[in-house]
């Protein structure tokens, strides 16, 4: 990439997690400037509001030494989003062949509609089991889950479950 860049790594980080981490890690060291677009998906009910999500995201990368990685609300299409803030790559980390397959289609999109490309890095393979999918479903039951997210964000997790539950009671 040559120039001044501005990459957006989008996703939904509900919660964010170490394989987030190691990905936003990858691209800052690809383009000058690194956006966490925290993304609302319509298709998924998140565990977590997105001032919680951008809060968590924010500290996680304050103290993984990333300070300079912006965190911001994705509001709508991500390929607005990057037109906004001048962004011309999003960079996506593929864990194996399905995220591959869930990627490419919205990588084809994000192009034909705005002519962003999509870089895709290769996450680390110690941290290939951890999505944030699973991390809510352990965290659900109890399980252990403060090695597979930054510091706070079980904590953050499991008070939201905890929230959950007492609602349901009332």
């Amino acid at each position: 990439m040559t120039g001044v860049t501005t990459a957006v790594c989008p996703g939904s980080f509900d919660p964010i997690t170490l394989g987030h981490l190691d990905v936003v890690r990858r691209a800052r060291a690809l383009v000058d400037h690194v956006v966490v677009g925290v993304a609302r998906n319509a298709g998924k009910t998140a565990l977590l509001p997105a001032d919680a999500r951008v809060d968590l995201a924010r500290r996680a990368l304050d103290d993984a030494g990333l300070a300079d990685v912006r965190v911001a609300v994705v509001p709508g299409l991500l390929v607005d989003y990057c037109a906004e803030i001048g962004a011309t790559a999003v960079v996506k980390g593929l864990r194996g062949g399905a995220d591959f397959d869930a990627e490419l289609p919205m990588a084809l999109m994000n192009r034909h509609l705005a002519g962003v490309e999509t870089v895709f890095v290769v996450g680390d393979a110690a941290l290939a089991h951890i999505a944030s999918s699973l991390v809510k479903d352990i965290a659900r039951h109890g399980g252990p889950v403060d090695d597979l997210v930054p510091p706070g964000v079980g904590d953050a997790v499991r008070r939201a479950f905890a929230e959950a539950r007492e609602g349901d009671r009332r």
